[in-house]
Order: structure tokens, then sequence, then C-alpha cells
């Protein structure tokens, strides 16, 4: 692990709060290895620290919650491989360092597309959460990206309509809403995929 690891993980546990850690489990966001440090604390840090993988990679390692929403910050999107994107999704237990994952690194990864749509089909619900969080920021922030790569997510929002959980219910909306704002020609064919999506709900 790099030499630094250490002192990080140090001062996010200075920072810690359980008082928020309370507050952050009213939201449903899981407690377990988590310190309550405030996102805006994290980003701070990560400012201070600049880009470094490797040192992203021993920050997931260490388990901690706000660690773990710090390596999504400070990582490479350059550098990070299918084979990591799906080690880290698979050690999604909480909502939070779901999105912070795909809204912070995984969008900005040449492979983000692909990801969205392999996760949108996965069975775990924080894996097909982050499906679902990566369309939205790629609908969000993707400018180069064609309407017809968002058209090819469109089936895949209506397949997990009928999903009843609710951290995956909550993120198929924000994807569909975040296409829909793209342009006049999206929104339709986002409506039409909205009307598709209740007429699966209505006969699961």
């Amino acid at each position: 692990m790099p030499e630094n690891v250490d002192a990080i993980l140090k001062l996010l546990r200075s920072h810690a709060n359980p008082a928020n850690v309370a507050g952050m489990a009213h939201y449903g966001i899981s407690t377990r290895g988590t310190l309550g440090v405030p996102v805006k604390t994290l980003r701070t840090q990560a400012r201070q620290i600049g880009r470094n993988h490797e040192l992203a990679l021993a920050l997931w390692e260490s388990g901690i919650h706000e660690a773990r929403i710090l390596a999504t910050i400070i990582d490479q999107p350059a550098r990070v491989t299918v084979t990591q994107m799906n080690r880290w999704a698979s050690d999604f237990d909480s909502w939070d360092v779901c999105d912070q994952a795909c809204q912070n690194l995984f969008r900005y990864t040449p492979q983000a597309f692909s990801q969205a749509a392999r996760w949108a089909r996965a069975r775990p619900e924080f894996v097909r959460r982050a499906g679902f969080s990566l369309m939205a920021g790629l609908a969000m922030k993707s400018k180069e990206a064609t309407d017809a790569q968002f058209e090819a997510f469109l089936p895949l929002l209506v397949e997990a309509s009928s999903d009843a959980r609710n951290f995956v219910k909550k993120s198929v909306n924000w994807a569909l809403r975040a296409i829909a704002n793209r342009n006049p020609h999206l929104r339709e064919r986002a409506i039409a995929t909205a009307e598709a999506c209740h007429r699966r709900i209505r006969v699961d």
C-alpha cells in the first residue's frame, strides 16, 4: 500500500462524527465501516491529494465507507479497468457509494456505456442500481454521445421497471429523466418508454 494511506485513514477518523452516521442511516445509507465524514470534507481532502490510481485502489481496499468515496474522487478514469469496475461494484453495500463511484469516476471511463448496459441486468441490487446511475451520469455529462447510444438503454429501463427493490426503482426513474432532458427527440422516446414501463408494472 502507498505510504500515505495510513495517514489519510487517520485523518478521516479524526473527522468521525457518530451523529452524522445516525443521520445517514435515516436516509438508507449503510453504517458499516462508516465514520460520518461529510462529502464536502472528502472533496477538500481529494484536492490536496490529487489524482492517484494506486492510492485509490488502496483506499478502496480499506473497506471504510468514506475512504471508498474518496477513492472514487481521486482515481484516474483512464487507468480504470473493467475488472476494477466489476470488483468495486461487487463491494457496493450502500446507494451513496454506488452513486459516487458512478458519478465521480465510472462515467468518465472508456467502458462506461458497455458497463451500464451490463450492470442493468445484474441481480445484486446495488450493482443493478449502478447500471442506471451510470446511465443517468452519462446522460448528464457525456456531451459527445449520440442519441442512438441512449436509445439502446431504453429497453433495459423497461426491463428493470418491474424490479420492486427501492434503490433500483429510483435509479431507473433517475436514468429515464436524465435521458429525457438531453434533447426533444430523446424526450419523446423517454415518454414512450415511461408508458411502456407503466404497462409492464401493471402486468407484473
